[in-house]
């Protein structure tokens, strides 16, 4: 595994910073561009201006145990969050109350997701998946999967593809009919879909990274990891998977007959393991982030040769890496609370 020759560039200007109560654990840029959502692990959900940072609205213990995910929706600006309180919560970004609420009692709710096109919103809890539609009506649950559901995400066919003990399960996103499963001799803990939806890569419990070719139902694997790779990220053409379980990232190519036989691209620059990986929504450039609160961001060429970086550090572990819609802007979530956005020039 070939390493990358770091270029510094001062590509990354510090834009604004807040903080919210707790662990900023999840969120992201409304589909405007126009604000950001943050929730904490107190339960706490915060709406930021996305220009100045100005906190618009926020609303502490909005789940009363924590809050374990938030789903922004693809096409308007509404958002969901779940928690440990069994609640499912949607919000619009002007507004400071829930806009509708599903209780699904003694449940964590650890996964939501919206369809792309914004029609249907997966949650999954313990070891069950339920789709509702954007009335809030559940249009149908799973039955049991094999173990607690690590990941879910939807395809561009409308499926719901869940993660778990030894498996990649495909749904109907309306019915909930079975379409594939895809089998692996182990536990699952992350899972991401190339845009085009045929490629399925998940990380697994054997420091392994486990790709399946759905077209073809061929599989492969990518082994050699110190640690289980729970961030994955693929550029907008399917065409570069990045990952992270260890201090360097691992780029795979996939043109051609990539990745098997080839090597990946090794970009070396973290002193900590890698907590977040975000491809910008196009082009190559990559943002990543430690446990220590290291950011870069990477500026990665079709031939695969080198690699510009931009490096810069929050407050502690990053917890999750967001680009802006127009590509312009990237924002960390870290451990302390800490919300920080920089331009990207």
């Amino acid at each position: 595994m070939s390493g990358v020759t770091k270029h510094p560039k001062n590509t990354l200007k510090h834009f604004w910073k807040a903080s919210v109560n707790d662990y900023a654990l999840a969120g992201g840029f409304s589909v405007d561009g126009n604000t950001f959502i943050v929730s904490d692990a107190a339960g706490g959900i915060f709406v930021f201006n996305a220009q100045s940072g100005d906190l618009i609205w926020s609303q502490k213990n909005a789940h009363k145990l924590g809050a374990l995910s938030t789903a922004i929706h693809p096409l308007d600006n509404t958002f969901v969050t779940t928690g440990q309180d069994g609640r499912i919560l949607f919000w619009n970004t002007t507004e400071n109350k829930a806009q509708n609420s599903i209780d699904l009692g003694n449940k964590w709710i650890e996964h939501a997701a919206w369809s792309l096109d914004g029609t249907l919103l997966a949650v999954s809890y313990a070891r069950k998946v339920s789709v509702y539609n954007e009335s809030g009506d559940e249009l149908w649950q799973s039955d049991d999967h094999p173990s607690t559901i690590n990941q879910i995400a939807w395809s561009t066919q409308n499926e719901l593809a869940t993660a778990s003990y030894s498996q990649v399960n495909f749904f109907d996103g309306l019915s909930g009919a079975r379409k594939q499963t895809l089998k692996w001799k182990g536990s699952l803990i992350s899972m991401i879909l190339s845009p085009d939806s045929d490629i399925v890569a998940c990380g697994s419990q054997d420091n392994s990274v486990h790709f399946w070719r759905r077209s073809t139902q061929r599989d492969s694997m990518m082994s050699g990891y110190p640690l289980k790779p729970a961030s994955l990220s693929f550029d907008k053409t399917g065409c570069f998977l990045a990952t992270g379980g260890d201090i360097d990232i691992m780029v795979w190519s996939f043109k051609g007959n990539g990745p098997e036989g080839t090597s990946p691209i090794c970009l070396k620059g973290h002193s900590q393991p890698i907590s977040s990986l975000a491809f910008a929504r196009q082009g190559l450039n990559l943002a990543s982030g430690a446990r220590d609160g290291t950011v870069i961001v990477w500026a990665l060429r079709e031939d695969n040769q080198e690699s510009h970086l931009s490096e810069t550090r929050v407050s502690d572990c990053v917890s999750n890496l967001y680009w802006h819609p127009n590509n312009q802007v990237l924002a960390a979530l870290d451990r302390q609370g800490g919300v920080t956005v920089w331009k990207v020039e």
